[in-house]
Order: structure tokens, then C-alpha cells, then sequence
């Protein structure tokens, strides 16, 4: 069987207009508890895309770790690439890709750090080798080979101990949606897509888009 003839036909559901609620983070939190009460495999991760100011994209899986204060939050260096590019341009857009529920959700906005005990808070209850990790590594940064990271994260344990701070180069990022989509795969590849769109006067508004 050759790439091209690879195909699945989406069968499971139907996603109406009926069936959405009016406040697309409602409807957010629906479907991610679904994903949550099925079992998927690291139900919170999603595709980040950043984009240079010069419009050169690049896009990687990142985790989802709250959504709350009017946006989604995840966690990262600031100084890696898409750090660099935030910094740049904070403009862009998340994918939630939930396979065996034939869903996506796709999300675009802006993104600004949030609050430093915001991040205080969150990096104290990772585990030590991750808040290690994140004194460690240079993120995005070249490495000779793994063993100066290795080394990196050696000596970073040996100074910092048991209970190290957060890094300054270290923490999270909220992106305050200006449109949301809903993705529901149906026969035919004629799919449900229901997109909100926050208005000018702060209320959200649906459409229909075709698939």
C-alpha cells in the first residue's frame, strides 16, 4: 500500500450546532474531558506554531497545563526558539489532534508570559529531574553530543540541590484566544467544523465552515 491509498473513514460522531455550547471554553472543556475519560494517551498535548515577524513558521507538540484566566497555558524556556519567536511576534495558534475521537481543536491567538508566581507555583510541583532540566539545558541551543548535557545536568544537581528555584529563563506562556474551531471527522471527508470568533464587543459568535 502506497502513502497515497492510506485513508480512514470517520464514522463515530456528528458535531451540530445544537450540540455546542455558546462559550467555545465550555465547549473546550466538554470534549477535553472526553478525551480525559477515554484514556488517550497524553490527552493535553498539542502543536504549538510560532512564526517569525519575517512570517517564517515552525511548529512543535507541547503540553497543556491549565486553562484558565481566559486562555491556555503551557510551560517552556524563553529562550528557545519559540521563545525567541514570542518574543518577536506573539501571535499564534494551538492543535489539539484527539486521533481515536476523530477530533481536532484549533486555537489562534496571542501569547504573553504569565504572572512570575504563576510560574513559581507550577515549576515547585514538577519533579526535581525536570526542574533540574530546566537549569540544564540551553534549549534549541547546539550540543556537541549528549554527554556535555549529561554533564550540564550533573553539575546543575550538585549546586542546586533538592530545591531549586525557578530560572529566569524559565516559565509560562498564556494564549487568550481570538478564534477557536472544532473539528468532528464524518463520512466522506465531509466534516463538522463549528469555528468561534470572539467579536469586538466581547461575545463570541459561531459559524459553520465547510469541510
Amino acid at each position: 500500500m502506497t502513502i497515497a491509498h492510506l485513508r480512514k473513514e470517520y464514522l463515530r460522531e456528528r458535531f451540530d450546532e445544537s450540540d455546542a455550547h455558546a462559550d467555545p471554553f465550555v465547549q473546550f472543556q466538554r470534549w477535553f474531558d472526553e478525551a480525559l475519560k477515554a484514556e488517550l494517551p497524553e490527552p493535553n498535548a498539542m502543536t504549538l506554531a510560532t512564526a517569525t515577524p519575517g512570517g517564517v513558521p515552525s511548529a512543535r507538540i507541547v503540553l497543556l497545563k491549565e486553562v484558565g484566566g481566559g486562555g491556555f497555558v503551557f510551560y517552556t524556556n524563553y529562550e528557545s526558539r519559540k521563545g525567541r519567536e514570542l518574543a518577536a511576534n506573539p501571535e499564534a495558534a494551538l492543535l489539539f489532534h484527539w486521533v481515536e475521537l476523530e477530533r481536532q481543536v484549533r486555537i489562534e491567538g496571542e501569547v504573553a508570559k504569565v504572572a512570575g508566581d504563576e510560574s513559581d507555583a507550577y515549576y515547585r510541583i514538577r519533579p526535581l529531574g525536570s526542574r533540574i532540566g530546566a537549569w540544564a539545558s540551553m534549549q534549541s541551543t547546539v550540543l556537541e553530543n549528549r554527554r556535555q548535557l549529561e554533564d550540564r545536568v550533573a553539575d546543575a544537581g550538585s549546586r542546586l540541590g533538592d530545591d531549586p528555584p525557578r530560572p529566569p529563563h524559565w516559565g509560562g506562556y498564556r494564549l487568550v484566544p481570538r478564534a477557536l474551531e472544532f473539528w468532528q471527522g464524518r463520512p466522506s471527508r465531509l466534516h463538522d467544523r463549528l469555528r468561534y470568533d470572539l467579536g469586538p464587543d466581547g461575545h463570541w459568535r459561531m459559524c459553520r465552515l465547510s469541510p
